[in-house]
């Protein structure tokens, strides 16, 4: 984000936050300002100077007013008994309803917290196209970094305002508003409106799966990632409820913890439709039954593919599909499960004849 554009969102934050400030004052601005106004025209059109019978003009009345107001009268006590009432009915007034917009501005410059969740929501109002975490937990604070990385803008909405992330969160320049994202004007609070994609994941998928049914509704284009832990539930939510992507967080961490158990390096892994991908490391030992293999052979033989082959610290993407593999080779595989314990087997087996 340029320098030019932050000063702008921060501006525009600045600017609601001062509407956000004048309407917790604005009752008594309004007692205010009607004091004087109405004190003002009575004495327009009422009040006369003694021995000349000029009524004073509507500025004079004015600033009459607001000398009364602080018990310092510039005009001359009057002889009505209706404007001897206005006399003293206009500085106790006046001073009531100043007051009160004094201590209602001291009671939210002092509310620390209430004020930055103010500020939190001011900023929040700036963002436009950006992506919505909800849950600023271990996993959508890591969510919310990914995000980051990619130059994507991220407003994070958490329940608790003593989450560990949170503040942490808020250091990158991400806003945090702590609220509850099942209520539907928090999820308006977040821009939700403006939103290109909103991400619930917190650790209760029937949580997530309220949020993004009200975001849904309250933006029918919004693209949706939900966190989920039951398989069969992801699945029946991808395709009862349009929503674009229902991960199950145990569905994946499962098969990574049992290749990690079979001691298979398992990196990352992800659905293609049913078929579970793993993208996995391997280095060819030295006794192992793939030397002399050409990594068009072991994609052939293993139905896997090569995403990377590192050979003298040399790393190459998309690599020549003749190059011959030789004991200290570095690859990095795509492949599923049982395909990456086959490959396994055959780098470990020592003495075994090799293939023609």
């Amino acid at each position: 984000m340029g320098i030019k554009h932050s000063w702008q969102r921060t501006l525009r934050a600045q600017a609601r936050d001062a509407r956000l400030l004048l309407q917790e004052m604005r009752n008594s601005m309004i007692l205010f300002v009607s004091v004087v106004l109405g004190s003002a025209l009575i004495l327009r059109l009422l009040y006369t100077y003694p021995g000349t019978g000029r009524h004073p003009a509507f500025g004079e009345a004015v600033y009459a007013t607001l000398s009364l107001v602080f018990l310092n009268a510039v005009l001359p006590y009057p002889s009505q008994w209706y404007l001897q009432v206005l006399f003293f009915a206009v500085p106790v007034l006046g001073l009531a309803a100043g007051a009160d917009s004094v201590l209602n501005l001291g009671s939210a410059l002092m509310n620390k917290q209430g004020r930055a969740q103010k500020w939190q929501v001011a900023m929040a109002s700036t963002f436009s196209n950006h992506i919505i975490v909800c849950g600023m937990g271990k996993v959508g604070f890591r969510v919310t970094q990914e995000l980051l990385r990619f130059g994507r803008e991220v407003v994070g909405i958490e329940v608790d305002a003593d989450g560990r992330f949170v503040e942490k969160a808020v250091e990158l320049g991400v806003p945090v508003i702590i609220a509850d994202a099942r209520r539907s004007e928090v999820l308006i609070k977040a821009g939700v409106d403006r939103a290109d994609a909103i991400v619930p994941c917190t650790a209760n998928e029937l949580t997530n799966l309220d949020i993004s049914l009200d975001a849904r509704e309250l933006n029918q284009e919004i693209k949706v990632v939900m966190r989920m832990f039951d398989p069969d539930l992801a699945r029946r939510v991808q395709k009862g409820f349009g929503i674009h992507t229902a991960f199950s967080t145990s569905a994946l961490a499962a098969p990574i913890f049992a290749a990690a158990a079979m001691r298979v390096s398992v990196k990352h892994s992800f659905y293609v439709g049913d078929v579970l991908l793993n993208l996995s490391e391997l280095v060819v030992a030295p006794d192992s039954r793939l030397i002399g293999w050409t990594l068009q052979q072991l994609e052939a033989e293993l139905d896997l593919s090569v995403v990377c082959f590192e050979m003298a610290s040399c790393p190459r993407l998309n690599p020549d599909p003749t190059l011959r593999l030789k004991a200290g080779d570095k690859l990095l595989v795509l492949a599923t499960l049982e395909m990456l314990f086959r490959l396994k087997e055959l780098n470990e087996a020592a003495h075994s004849r090799q293939p023609a």
